[in-house]
Parts: C-alpha cells; sequence; structure tokens
C-alpha cells in the first residue's frame, strides 16, 4: 500500500462502522431469522442502488474542496431546507435506535441488570466525554481497532455457521409471507439503513475533509474512491453475513427475536454461542458491543457535527469552515439529551422504535438522492470529476427503485 493511499483510508472505515450497526446486527439477523434467505435479494439490490448516492459525497469533497452542505445551498435553498428538514426530523430517532442497542449489549457484557434508559445515559455521557475534544483522531483511532475485531469474529462465525448442520424445523412450522402488511413493512424497514441512510453521503464528504486536515494530505478522486469502495463493500459483505447467521441459526426453529433490547441482545449472542460454542460468550459479547459502541460514537459525534455547518453556512460563506468548539458541544449535549428523551417516551418498545427509524430513512431516501444526483450532474463539477456513464445510470436505475418502493410502501399500507 502506497503511503498516499494510506493516508487517505479512514473516512471509508467510519461509514462502515456506522452502517454495521442496527441495519446489520439487528435487521440483517431478523431478515435470516425470520424470512431465510427469501430476502438477500432486498440486501443485495439495497447495497447496489443507494451505491452512486453515497459515492458523490467523497467525489464532491474531492472535486471543490467543500463539504456537500455548501453543495446543497448553492443549489438551492429548497435543497438545503430538504435537508435540515430530514436531519433534523430523523436524528434523534436515529441516535436513540443505536444508543438503545448498545445498552442492552452493556448490560449483557457486564451484568448490570440497568434499566436501558440509564445504560443509555451512560452510554451517551461516555461518548461525550470523548468527542468534547472534537477530535476527528479520536473517532478515527477508535473505529479502525473495532472493526477489525468485528471483522475476525463475524466471519469465523458465519464460516461455522455454513459448515453447520441446517437448524431443525419446527414440525407446526409454516414459512412467513413477504406480501403481507407485517412483511412489507419489515422488508422497507430492511432497506432503510442497508447499508446506511443517503445522507451519510454528507458525513463522508466532511470525513474526508477532516481526514486530510489531520494528514495534510489531499488524497485524489481515484485514493479516496478506493477507500469508500473499500469500506462499502465491506459492509455489504457484513449485511450478508449477519443474514447468513439468522437463517442457518434460527430459521425454521420457531424462535423469534425479541421485542425488548435486552432479550434481543441475549438472542444476538446465542447466535455466535451457537456456532462457535461456549466458550465465546465474552469474546462475543465483547465484539458485538464494540460494534454497536463504534456506532453509537460515530452518530454521537457527526449529528452535531453536521448541525453546526448547517448553522455556520448561513452565517459564513468562508470555505471549510470547521464547527466551532463552543457550538459542537452544545449541540452534542442538546442532541445527545434530545435522544435520551425520544428513548424514554418509546421506553421498551426496541422493535418499534428500530423500524420506526428505519422506514422514516427509506421514505425520505428518494428525495435525498434525488438531490445528490442534481448536485453532481448539475452543478458544473469540473468533467475529469464527473461519474462515468455506468454510474450514472446507476443512479437513474436508483432512483427509480427507491421511488417505486417508496410509493409501493405507500399505497401497500394505505390501501389506495
Amino acid at each position: 500500500m502506497s503511503s498516499n493511499l494510506k493516508k487517505s483510508l479512514g473516512p471509508g472505515l467510519l461509514m462502515a462502522a456506522a452502517a454495521i450497526g442496527v441495519s446489520h446486527l439487528v435487521q440483517s439477523t431478523r431478515a435470516g431469522a425470520e424470512f431465510g434467505y427469501a430476502l438477500i435479494w432486498a440486501v443485495l439490490l439495497a447495497n447496489l442502488f443507494k451505491y452512486p448516492f453515497l459515492e458523490f459525497g467523497p467525489r464532491y469533497a474531492i472535486a471543490t474542496g467543500r463539504h456537500m452542505i455548501d453543495g446543497y445551498k448553492k443549489l438551492g435553498s429548497w435543497a438545503i431546507w430538504i435537508f435540515i428538514l430530514f436531519t433534523t426530523g430523523t436524528m434523534f430517532a436515529i441516535q436513540a435506535a443505536v444508543t438503545v442497542v448498545t445498552a442492552s449489549l452493556a448490560a449483557e457484557l457486564t451484568g448490570i441488570a440497568l434499566s436501558p434508559g440509564v445504560w443509555s445515559a451512560i452510554i451517551l455521557a461516555i461518548c461525550l466525554l470523548f468527542l468534547f475534544k472534537n477530535s476527528y483522531a479520536v473517532l478515527d483511532g477508535v473505529i479502525k481497532l473495532f472493526i477489525v475485531v468485528l471483522a475476525v469474529s463475524t466471519l469465523i462465525a458465519v464460516c461455522a455457521a455454513l459448515f453447520k448442520a441446517e437448524p431443525s424445523t419446527t414440525t407446526d412450522f409454516l414459512a412467513p409471507e413477504i406480501w403481507t402488511v407485517s412483511g412489507v413493512a419489515f422488508l422497507i424497514a430492511l432497506m432503510g439503513w442497508m447499508p446506511i441512510p443517503i445522507d451519510a453521503s454528507v458525513w463522508h464528504s466532511i470525513w474526508t475533509l477532516e481526514r486530510s486536515k489531520q494528514t495534510h494530505y489531499t488524497p485524489t478522486l481515484r485514493e479516496s474512491l478506493t477507500d469508500f469502495n473499500i469500506g462499502y463493500l465491506g459492509a455489504a459483505l457484513f449485511a450478508v453475513g449477519f443474514l447468513v447467521l439468522g437463517a442457518q441459526v434460527m430459521y425454521g426453529t420457531g424462535q423469534a427475536f425479541a421485542p425488548s433490547a435486552a432479550l434481543f441482545s441475549q438472542q444476538l449472542i446465542s447466535l455466535y454461542t451457537q456456532t462457535l460454542g461456549e466458550w465465546s460468550y465474552l469474546l462475543i459479547t465483547i465484539c458485538a458491543f464494540s460494534t454497536m459502541f463504534s456506532t453509537t460514537f460515530t452518530v454521537t459525534d457527526t449529528y452535531p457535527r453536521v448541525c453546526s455547518l448547517l448553522i455556520r453556512s448561513f452565517k459564513s460563506q468562508e470555505k471549510n469552515d470547521s464547527p466551532g468548539n463552543l457550538q459542537y458541544r452544545v449541540l452534542l449535549i442538546t442532541i445527545s439529551l434530545g435522544s435520551l428523551s425520544f428513548l424514554l417516551f418509546m421506553g421498551d418498545r426496541f422493535r418499534l422504535m428500530i423500524d420506526l427509524a428505519t422506514t422514516l430513512s427509506f421514505l425520505t431516501a428518494p428525495i435525498l438522492a434525488f438531490i445528490n444526483y442534481r448536485l453532481i450532474f448539475h452543478s458544473g463539477l469540473d468533467e475529469k470529476y464527473r461519474p462515468p456513464a455506468w454510474l450514472k445510470l446507476l443512479a437513474i436505475c436508483g432512483l427509480l427503485f427507491l421511488t417505486g418502493f417508496a410509493i409501493f410502501y405507500v399505497y401497500w399500507m394505505t390501501g389506495f
């Protein structure tokens, strides 16, 4: 690996760390456990058709030296206000969802039986202590360690599950139908964060610029996209891996994932211990917690960073403004408290909270995808930074896919 490429690596791993959380540990595993391999097409297509719109994040940052928030503002007030509306409308639900899963795994790891709300408050407090330094380097270093540990443990577990005998189905087991109200609702929730919400393209553009500041090196477009592709492909493979685990260990057994966070975390750990053996309990619990903590850590940092840049975009035209320390810290506390309040309001309705957050993300995806498409193809980027023809075609197909499924979902749920 060249030294320049090594300097470019980081934002793609942050994206993977943010992605490999609820969408993978929870939704992909549930998909395999409840539907076997019947929904693997949805996982693959969601990853394929969201690819262009997420790839546009690092592409825009390298092409312009600016994050996508600046781009949205230049595109028009309609674009920036839609992004603000969607961000503020979903961030509390998203942060609450990832935090409560992390909290349940913390309880499992420590054996300390506190309520999900108390554990969530502790998790967020730990994140705040680390992030008060407003340091990208802290985020980058923590994530790389967690990703390596998760990759090794998950690969071992998936291989063991594939060589394991098929789970014995119960005599009265009936394969669930996908094309029902509940089946379609879960299908949309599954694809909502698969592999990550499209607004993460904005996050990635910010991380790309922050990485350049950290290393004092501006990567080429090719180097930046190599970093992106490593993270994106890794997240896609993990999604398939968790679906395989759910299908191989739980499908057809009559077991279903519990609606409460605490019981779900126990079932999640058992997926690994049933394939690797009871000896692996502690190792897997640490790995699962590390995975979710890295996601919570990333999300806790990113929303205040994005909101701070949104505020500053209306106050300053200075290129590459970074979030101010005081403003960032105030937002860090405010958004965390808002997410904790949302979590306490939802109570222990764990699956409802997850499905609500992921469904909201899917329904907003077509509009954000369209904004990203307009930004890349209609904002006068230099020719050498414009996507190739195949990526433009994939983006058009992605717009049709996301829009079509969003309309289908609304039609199916309302009966219009």
